[in-house]
């Protein structure tokens, strides 16, 4: 594989690593993306079927895993380096293909990935190795910041593995080239489908040809995209490759990652919002702080978190709930003056229009005097999660409106990134319906 020759729109086709396995068996071998994962669901796919990706994806310490599912070696238990999980990811990587649970494709291609539910598409794009460029280049576009934690894990694990066991996901403008090719493509026979349990049909094509690959290649060198998600995993791609060329490994598959790149003409994500949980801090005391900047509309006894959402989403202009998980307030119609006198002077009135930015400036570091940081503050992706931290942590959760895809896309255009853990985008692409090593595209 040639490294960039230009800082265009790339995406290279690769030859898939890919379970062998029936369309029925494939649901359970597959896996939401790692990071959104949690200790319960994680147990749940592991005990699922001793193959199931997320044991490459969330490798545990085997020293200090549970018991090992059925088909799977026993170990040892004791103290051992952390190292150790990603030495087991790929060890257990290669022993799969030993043992022909994946397999590797012949030939190189691009693959068209599709979601869908109840015969209508929710979702079709391009799964390929798109090669990584600076993030303020403005051909790959950020829309959030990144934490050190999470790129550190990603980069030990792909390290290990020599490659991308799952997929990133870019968003871009199309309706060229190929977007024609990739309807035509599904038109025929998949090579795999799995239905999961959420009742998504997600369904896989390859594209071979060599001038098709050339017309989805010229089309793409004219675009932009914009990351989904995935925003540690593609800063890791780079760390990756600048970290193998500083051992004299040149060019090399290395200087792409996997990705799967969706023309929001096709289909438009299910945008959702990630909240926010202050451990520590009182409802009373947040509400009574709040109220110096918002109208608070503290709902009666009897609303759930179902009715104060509903009345946040109705609100035009920014509006959060407040929650400790009994009792609700909305906040809406703030100070103008103070909500502008709380802007930072370095960003856009597209950056400040996003209720997540002012969450992050004006509620909580202004109003409340914390800061929107890992460790701090925590972020939930689902609300009701989200009540029983808060419950847990003495606190309360902020609920927020999920963000307009067109805000989304003007903070990346302008070279800025929302504050993170901003945006969930829905569907994500499965873990395990491809993956990607560097061997075999060498």
């Amino acid at each position: 594989m040639a490294g960039p020759n230009s800082a265009t729109l790339q995406l290279l086709p690769f030859r898939a690593v890919r379970y062998r396995a029936s369309d029925t068996e494939l649901a359970a071998l597959t896996a939401p993306p790692y990071d959104v994962i949690d200790e319960y669901e994680r147990r749940a796919l592991e005990a699922t079927d001793p193959h199931n990706v997320v044991r490459l994806i969330l490798p545990r310490d085997p020293f200090e895993t549970t018991e090992p599912a059925d088909g799977e070696p026993a170990v040892p238990r004791g103290s051992h380096p952390a190292s150790d999980r990603y030495a087991s990811a790929a060890q257990t990587f290669d022993r799969w293909l030993d043992d022909g649970i994946l397999g590797v494709d012949e030939q190189p291609a691009l693959y068209v990935y599709q979601q869908s539910r109840a015969g209508a598409v929710i979702q079709r794009g391009l799964l390929g190795a798109v090669v990584v460029l600076p993030l303020d280049g403005g051909v790959i576009l950020p829309h959030e910041n990144v934490r050190t934690g999470p790129v550190e894990d990603r980069l030990a694990l792909m390290r290990a593995m020599e490659g991308n066991p799952e997929p990133i996901f870019l968003l871009y403008d199309g309706g060229g080239s190929a977007t024609t090719i990739s309807a035509a493509t599904v038109t025929a026979q998949p090579l795999a489908s799995a239905r999961t349990a959420d009742g998504i049909l997600h369904q896989l094509w390859s594209i071979t040809s060599t001038p098709e690959l050339a017309a989805i290649a010229a089309d793409l060198a004219q675009r932009q995209a914009v990351i989904a998600d995935g925003h540690h995993r593609y800063t890791t791609y780079g760390y990756l490759r600048d970290a193998l060329h500083a051992t004299g490994r040149g060019a090399g598959p290395w200087d792409a990652g996997l990705a799967l790149l969706v023309d929001d003409s096709v289909a438009t994500p299910d945008i959702r919002a990630i909240h926010r949980v202050v451990p520590g801090l009182s409802f009373d005391a947040a509400i009574t702080v709040a109220a110096s900047a918002f109208r608070v509309e503290r709902l009666p006894d009897s609303a759930d978190v179902s009715a104060a959402v509903a009345l946040m989403a109705a609100q035009h202009g920014p509006a959060f709930v407040v929650t400790d998980g009994d009792a609700f307030a909305v906040l809406r119609d703030p100070d103008a003056d103070r909500l502008e006198a709380a802007k930072p002077a370095n960003r856009t009135a597209a950056w400040w229009s996003l209720d997540a930015s002012i969450a992050g400036i004006f509620v909580m570091e202004t109003l409340w005097g914390v800061s929107d940081a890992a460790g701090q503050v925590e972020a939930e992706h689902d609300p009701e999660a989200a009540l029983r931290l808060a419950k847990a942590s003495a606190g309360i959760a902020l609920l927020l409106n999920p963000a307009p895809l067109a805000g989304i896309m003007a903070v990346a255009a302008a070279g800025e990134a929302m504050p993170r853990k901003s945006t969930l985008f829905l569907p994500k692409p499965r873990s395990g319906i491809v993956m990607r090593s560097f061997r075999f595209d060498a």
